[in-house]
């Protein structure tokens, strides 16, 4: 599904790391494989250190901690906001929602849209997308999207398939009217067929967590996890990536009618710097264009990767320079969605730490 929005920008984006630093060293040991195919592994997959929670973290706390230092260094007002979007797949609670939970802590106005998306990896650019849409009320001038995930409790530590790669974080991206911003271009799709691939099996309504779900097993390449933790056909996630991600793109850009050239930056999803090159590969796509150094310091922090990847690849220089941009997110769902923009001017584009 295409979709277009004029008069839309984003002007800020702040992304919040995680206290914790693990090293993939630290956790070598866990796996039942030898150290050299797991050093193997790091160099190829692109691991070296990710950020997690402490346990008692939750995704509320990511983000009040990221707008509170906004409120407090003035690049937000919180009596602007009219609409508070969280796209989060780790809610503090199954009710209420847990934007509902952040406007409570943060006392914001009562005459304002508040709501949760389940989405994950395809998160940014949905979250985006509903952004722009509320924007089309007239009533409606600032919005707030804020993407966070703490699934690194949803992993085994003895699964060397997930564990390495995933990692926590908050982002915080304010968007706003403007009428001389440049059109808005995307694009959305999704296979429901594919669902299975990307799971947590236990904890919801379907099959609740109980002392069965909980017992580890081995899988065939050896990785311990229970029906609680979070399980990855790894294989079939690459070929859809490799499969649909260019096309996607391909389809965008012939949308808004410019061409590969056009691009400055693909800020895409980051499962790993693996599929990254893959996809830069077969897209045709420099490198440098499309930067995969997040995993990589960060891990793999669901739909917060698009915002890191901006925040720690250009940071300042969006404050006063521009950079017309593709946006890629793929995955859990089975859903895939980008995005075109220009990204220019912006009142803050930082990174800081959670306390």
């Amino acid at each position: 599904m295409n979709l277009k929005f004029n008069n839309k920008k984003i002007t800020g984006i702040l992304t919040v790391l995680p206290e914790n630093e693990i090293k993939f060293e630290d956790e070598i040991e866990n796996y039942s494989f030898s150290t050299s195919q797991s050093m193997k592994l790091k160099l190829i997959m692109g691991y070296n250190k990710r950020r997690v929670v402490k346990e008692n973290t939750t995704t509320s706390d990511l983000c009040v901690f990221g707008l509170n230092y906004l409120f407090e260094k003035k690049l937000l007002n919180k009596d602007e906001i009219d609409g508070l979007v969280l796209v989060t797949q780790s809610p503090d609670h199954f009710m209420p929602p847990t934007s509902h939970i952040i406007h409570g802590i943060l006392n914001l106005k009562k005459d304002m849209v508040c709501m949760d998306i389940n989405q994950g990896c395809s998160g940014y650019v949905i979250g985006l997308n509903q952004a722009f849409m509320l924007l089309e009320q007239e009533e409606i001038n600032k919005v707030v999207l804020l993407n966070a995930d703490t699934l690194s409790k949803k992993v085994s530590k003895y699964d060397r398939n997930n564990n390495p790669q995933i990692g926590d974080g908050a982002a915080i991206t304010i968007v706003e009217k403007d009428i001389s911003s440049s059109p808005i271009f995307s694009s959305v799709k999704v296979d429901g067929s594919g669902s299975d691939v990307l799971i947590i099996p236990a904890g919801g309504f379907k099959m609740p967590s109980t002392q069965e779900t909980s017992i580890l097993k081995k899988d065939d390449s050896g990785n311990l996890r229970s029906l609680n933790h979070l399980v990855m056909k790894g294989a079939d996630v690459f070929n859809f990536v490799q499969r649909e991600v260019p096309q996607i793109v391909e389809e965008l850009l012939e949308s808004a009618a410019c061409s590969h050239n056009d691009i400055d930056y693909y800020m895409f999803h980051q499962p790993n710097k693996f599929m990254l090159k893959k996809l830069a590969s077969k897209m045709g796509v420099p490198e440098e264009k499309m930067p995969n150094n997040i995993v990589e310091n960060f891990g793999n922090s669901s739909g917060a990767t698009i915002p890191m990847t901006i925040t720690f690849n250009l940071g300042n220089k969006l404050l006063k320079e521009s950079f017309f941009v593709c946006m890629s997110g793929f995955g859990v769902g089975l859903s895939w969605a980008s995005l075109l923009m220009q990204l220019e001017n912006l009142t803050f584009c930082e990174m800081i730490n959670f306390k």
